[in-house]
């Protein structure tokens, strides 16, 4: 099995413990709402949400794909820091066994914070991941940060 790894960085003014809330501990309640041309649903399918746990997402039409699985690593409250790796589903194809990411969400000095992203692609075999290969994922990952973003710079209390 081949690992390719990429990182990226988002900025955002929203305050870290508030992404994280709203991207990580809440995502299976918010993502649905906010994005409902995308996600019809994210299930608890094994556990109760905290590390171990396995959640389901459930893509609607508009999505090329119909779900995933994925299984909670670590969830660090105190730190804002979540390991997940995705073990199930349309966007694994024939390629990659699974997919490992870790979240990480700092405090900048002017309230806001920085979300930082390593994504590590497991293959089947020795294949190598090419990053045009994962720019749409990783692209829309992003756009996903930015609705919830949004969402919360337009409703400061939650999650305050």
């Amino acid at each position: 099995m081949g690992v390719t790894t990429f990182t990226q960085e988002y900025s955002s003014s929203v305050a870290p413990s508030r992404m994280f809330k709203a991207l990580i501990v809440d995502s299976r309640n918010l993502l649905p709402k906010l994005l409902p041309q995308f996600v019809k649903d994210v299930n608890v399918i094994q556990g109760d949400g905290e590390a171990g746990s396995i959640e389901q997402v459930n893509f609607n039409e508009a999505s090329p794909f119909k779900y995933l699985k994925h299984r909670i690593d670590v969830l660090d409250k105190d730190n804002l820091v979540c390991k997940y790796t995705m073990i199930e589903g349309d966007p694994l194809g024939d390629k990659l066994d699974s997919i490992g990411y870790e979240v990480k969400f700092e405090a900048t000095s002017d309230g806001g914070c920085l979300c930082k992203m390593t994504s590590n692609y497991n293959t089947i075999g020795e294949i190598d991941v090419k990053e045009e290969e994962v720019k749409e994922g990783r692209e829309s990952g992003i756009a996903v940060y930015r609705v919830v973003e949004s969402y919360l710079l337009e409703n400061p209390q939650v999650y305050a």
